[in-house]
C-alpha cells in the first residue's frame, strides 16, 4: 500500500490515496500499526482521501489508537494539499466531505520564484459555526455553551469552556506556564471525565495578549500532538465567549503558527501550513505490535 506522511505546524498523519489504493478492511487497526513510531511510520494517526459525491474528496480520519474522529483541522489541510499537488484536483478552492460536513479551502500557492510553485503552501479554512448546544458538543456541563464552569480533577478545581468544532473540546485558561505534569496528568483525566459522553480534547492556553496565545493540547485517542487545527478553532471561540481574547487571534503551538478568525458571520476561519515529507510503500505487519506490559 502506497502512503504519504504529511504534517500541519507538526500535527503529522499517514495519508492513503484511495481514488488509487485499496480501501483496508480494517483501518481502525491499520492506524494503530502505522501511527506507532516505534514499529510503524510512525504519526498522530491515519488519514483515507477517499473520492465523494458531494465534494472534490472525502477525508476520514483515525487517531492514533484506532478510534475514529470527527474532523482534524490540521489533517485536512494537508488533505487540500494532497488533493491539488497530485492532480486530483486544482482548483484554488475546493471542498472535502468530512464527518463533520462539508467544508470550504481556500489554497495559496508558492510563488512562482520559489523552487515549490505551484504547489500548496498554506490552506485557509472555513471550519464553518462552532457548535455551542450542550447536548450537541456534547457534555453534561451545564450551559450552553459551558462557559468558565468549575470541574474537579485529582482534587484540584478548573474552570472549564466547552465548545464543539465538529468534535468536542475543552478548554482551559491557565495563568502559570503549561507544563508537562499539567497537560500529562490532567489532560488524560479530563479527556475521560464523565461529563465528556464521547471523551473529549483537552486545551490548555496561557494568554499572551488579547491577540496572541500559547495553546497545548491533549488529543482525544492520541495523547499531546504537536498542534491541533479544530483545537485552536474552539480556543478562539472560547477566548471571544469569556471575554479573554479577540475574535482573530494567532495561536502559538509547539509545532508552528495558527491564524484563527471567528468571523462576524459567526464562521471560524483557520489558516496554517501543509506540508509532505515523504511517501513509501507500507507491507502489512505479519505480527501485531507488541504489548509493552506484557513483555515488561
Amino acid at each position: 500500500m502506497h502512503f504519504t506522511k504529511m504534517q500541519g505546524a507538526g500535527n503529522d498523519y499517514v495519508y492513503v490515496n484511495c481514488f488509487e489504493e485499496t480501501l483496508p478492511d480494517s483501518p481502525e487497526v491499520l492506524a494503530r500499526q502505522v501511527s506507532d513510531r516505534n514499529f510503524g511510520i510512525g504519526g498522530d494517526g491515519l488519514i483515507l482521501i477517499e473520492p465523494s459525491e458531494l465534494a472534490d474528496a472525502r477525508m476520514r480520519m483515525f487517531n492514533a489508537d484506532g478510534s475514529e474522529s470527527e474532523m482534524c483541522g490540521n489533517g485536512i489541510r494537508c488533505v487540500a494539499k494532497y488533493v491539488h499537488d497530485h492532480g486530483i484536483s486544482q482548483k484554488p478552492r475546493i471542498t472535502i466531505e468530512t464527518g463533520a460536513g462539508i467544508l470550504t479551502l481556500d489554497l495559496f500557492l508558492y510563488p512562482e520564484t520559489c523552487q515549490r510553485a505551484g504547489l500548496v503552501e498554506r490552506v485557509r479554512v472555513d471550519m464553518g459555526l462552532p457548535i455551542l448546544e450542550s447536548s450537541k458538543i456534547p457534555t453534561k456541563l451545564p450551559g450552553d455553551p459551558p462557559i468558565e464552569v468549575p470541574l474537579k480533577i485529582g482534587g484540584k478545581e478548573y474552570l472549564v469552556t466547552a465548545v464543539s468544532m465538529g468534535n468536542p473540546h475543552c478548554i482551559l485558561f491557565i495563568d502559570e506556564p503549561l507544563t508537562d505534569e499539567l497537560v500529562w496528568e490532567v489532560g488524560p483525566e479530563i479527556e475521560i471525565h464523565p461529563m465528556f459522553p464521547n471523551r473529549v480534547n483537552v486545551e490548555f492556553v496561557h494568554i499572551r495578549n488579547p491577540h496572541e496565545v500559547t495553546l497545548r493540547v491533549w488529543e482525544r485517542g492520541s495523547g499531546e500532538t504537536m498542534a491541533c487545527g479544530t483545537g485552536a478553532c474552539a480556543v478562539c471561540v472560547a477566548g471571544a465567549l469569556t471575554n479573554k481574547t479577540k475574535r482573530a487571534i494567532k495561536a502559538h503551538l509547539p509545532g508552528g503558527v495558527l491564524e484563527l478568525e471567528w468571523r462576524d458571520n459567526d464562521h471560524v476561519f483557520m489558516t496554517g501550513p501543509a506540508v509532505e515529507v515523504f511517501s513509501g510503500e507500507w507491507v502489512p505487519r505479519a505480527a501485531p505490535i507488541p504489548d509493552l506490559e506484557e513483555t515488561s
